[in-house]
């Protein structure tokens, strides 16, 4: 059976000052996310500078290998750019 996974992170950018400052940390983040191989989108608050909602999906026949890759792109975020991570949300489509 596959099992998608969906994860939701809400972030807080302080130090952007404009849309293009916020795509230039979006995009660093998101070329940083490929190395887990997992999809990566600006979901919601386009129109927002200092704030964004990703949306990072992975695929997998397990529940825990979709849920490990998901912890690292967390903890990955969490590493670069720490205190950006206001809201996660974790769902399992299948």
């Amino acid at each position: 059976m596959t099992v998608v996974g969906l994860l939701s992170v809400e972030l807080h950018l302080p130090g952007v000052h404009s849309l293009k400052d916020k795509r230039m940390v979006l995009r660093g983040l998101k070329d940083r996310l490929k190395k887990f191989n997992v999809g990566v989108a600006e979901t919601e608050y386009q129109d927002l500078w200092q704030r964004a909602m990703l949306g990072v999906v992975a695929i997998s026949t397990q529940n825990t290998a979709v849920e490990q890759a998901l912890a690292a792109v967390v903890d990955e975020i969490e590493r670069v750019e720490p205190g950006l991570i206001t809201r996660t949300q974790l769902e399992f489509l299948t």
